[in-house]
């Protein structure tokens, strides 16, 4: 694998990280704190071409490549991990999956202004009783005349209140199972079409998640995305890419739980010395500085398998555990560096195991995607 990046994948990382340090950082900790959706700062994204990256010129987009965008996605949640996931759920799940799978129709009236950031999408796979087991959705979508009509709830949904467009997962023939499941894209606004409340989340509070329901929801037959029952494999041929966005996001809040831990060690002093000439302070850095460039060769790899269109969905899987869970363990290595200070608000570091802990849960558990690996492995050998 050639580790070099491309000018233009340099220029995209350079663009990203200005941006997150000058227009994300300085805020971050104050929408945290009052659970703040950052309209304006995904406005100003949707203008840099950040909400559509991957997805080709002709439709809006930025028309690059994987790693740019996993370069990018790391500034970004570097800087605030909810403008990460936001930026992955419109990027991975939503425009990937129009681009790859949507009508000529659904491309020129909806793919376009989400790629450009001119709406906002959202992605409404999971249910109260349909989580890691999506095979179970228990919402419908039954054709009458030129419309489904859709009855059911939707929860965690990440964008739940801000999105435009939604991605809905319901079934359309329950006698098939799983094989009766079909992607329909709902407008906000719909009539039928109800927001519930923004959840009280641990982390990632500045994007908001919150449950949908439907009654009655009447939507046209030509927002149908890809075919009657193949809602089900959408899901999960959208979530592979998703993966990488996730373990991307992960990458980034290890760094910065990285980058907060080792100018603090060069600061703090204890016993007459800086903490940093300190063996077992160095011990942690080290391990932080190891399992980040592993996350990142995971995920660069996946990056890369994507781009040249090889089968990528185990080495995402891998991505998202591993980085996920180093994390996790940077985090909390963060604030044990930090100590006293690491579990106040005002060092920060405390966000970010917050905000990591979410990236082990969402876009499929670190126990599914176990489950994942281990069938690839089994498959191949």
């Amino acid at each position: 694998m050639n580790f070099d990046f491309t000018e233009d994948q340099l220029m995209i990382q350079q663009t990203a990280k200005e941006f997150a340090e000058a227009e994300i950082a300085t805020t971050s900790m104050e929408r945290d704190l009052k659970a703040e959706f950052p309209s304006d700062i995904i406005k100003k994204l949707g203008e840099l071409g950040f909400l559509g990256m991957m997805v080709p010129p002709e439709f809006g987009g930025a028309g690059l490549d994987t790693i740019s965008y996993v370069l990018a996605m790391i500034e970004i949640s570097k800087a605030d991990a909810s403008v990460g996931v936001i930026m992955s759920v419109n990027n991975s799940l939503v425009c990937f999956g129009l681009e790859k799978y949507g009508s000529d129709y659904i491309k020129e009236k909806y793919l376009i202004p989400l790629a450009k950031g001119e709406k906002l999408g959202a992605f409404a796979l999971s249910e109260p009783e349909a989580g890691s087991d999506a095979t179970k959705q228990k919402t419908t979508a039954d054709k009458d005349g030129d419309c489904y009509v859709l009855n059911g709830m939707k929860n965690w949904i990440t964008n739940g209140h801000s999105a435009d467009c939604f991605l809905v997962m319901a079934t359309t023939d329950k006698e098939k199972g799983h094989h009766g499941i079909s992607t329909i894209l709902v407008e906000k606004g719909t009539p039928g079409f109800a927001h519930g409340k923004k959840e009280d989340k641990l982390g990632i509070r500045s994007s908001d998640t919150s449950s949908l329901t439907f009654e009655n929801c009447r939507v046209p037959v030509k927002n149908l995305i890809w075919e009657e029952g193949k809602g089900f494999n959408f899901a999960m041929n959208t979530l592979n890419g998703g993966r990488i966005g996730i373990a991307s996001q992960a990458i980034g809040i290890a760094e910065a739980s990285f980058e907060a831990a080792l100018k603090y060690s060069k600061e703090r002093k204890a016993f007459g010395s800086h903490i940093s000439s300190f063996q077992a302070i160095q011990f942690k850095l080290s391990d932080m500085a190891v399992k980040i460039d592993a996350a990142k060769a995971l995920t660069f790899r996946a990056a890369a398998m994507k781009d040249a269109g090889k089968k990528y969905f185990k080495e995402a899987a891998m991505a998202k555990l591993y980085s996920s869970k180093i994390a996790v363990e940077c985090a909390l290595d963060a604030i044990q560096i930090h100590g006293g200070y690491g579990y106040v608000r005002e060092y920060m570091v405390e966000r970010y195991l917050r905000d990591a802990k979410i990236t082990e849960i969402y876009e499929g558990t670190s126990e599914i995607q176990k489950m994942v690996i281990a069938r690839a492995l089994l498959d191949e050998n």
